[in-house]
């Protein structure tokens, strides 16, 4: 009687059971698929890859960028000496494109988003020393001149700039005549 009564109990709980055992399956498939999902996300979505020009001239200036740009974040910095790009790579999780030209400039070299200061340019080795563009020479010299005095020290602090050439201040929509006078 025993028996009779056991396989009773189990014809009258085997659709119980079955459902479980559906709950459970499907539990697990939809937990696999989630996971799936989560791991392909992370891994397509994050990786950006990124070219601009870094201004510098020989291999120590290679190693210093590359450097810098990894230091900042890039999983792989690449400078081309001959062409001036740096290419670089990273996770847009934890860094960006301004994240790593502040870091380059920080090390004396321009680039497309920041210029270096001049005190971190100096630091740099002498064969290092590129030449630096126009643009930043000319905001120094409006900066003196806005400040009426030819000498003044500019927006850095660190180097002193005469916006006078040849007798005439080089001040935008300056008529030359007063800026460059000196003082009795």
């Amino acid at each position: 009687m025993h028996s009779r009564n056991a396989h009773v109990l189990f014809v009258f709980y085997k659709p119980i059971l079955n459902l479980k055992l559906i709950k459970m399956k499907s539990l697990r498939i939809f937990s696999i698929a989630a996971l799936f999902m989560a791991v392909a996300t992370v891994t397509t979505a994050q990786t950006k890859t990124e070219s601009f020009k870094v201004s510098g001239n020989c291999g120590m200036c290679k190693s210093n960028i590359e450097k810098a740009a990894k230091s900042a974040g890039a999983s792989s910095a690449t400078w081309n000496e001959e062409t001036k790009v740096l290419t670089v790579s990273y996770k847009s999780s934890t860094t960006n494109t301004a994240k790593i030209q502040k870091e380059i400039a920080k090390v004396g070299y321009d680039n497309e988003g920041l210029k270096a200061t001049t005190e971190s340019y100096n630091k740099l080795h002498g064969c290092c020393k590129y030449e630096r563009t126009s643009s930043t020479t000319d905001e120094a010299k409006a900066d003196c001149c806005a400040k009426g005095d030819h000498t003044a020290e500019c927006k850095d602090g660190a180097a002193k700039a005469d916006c006078c050439k040849d007798g005439k201040c080089t001040k935008p929509g300056h008529n030359g005549k007063d800026c460059c006078k000196k003082a009795e």
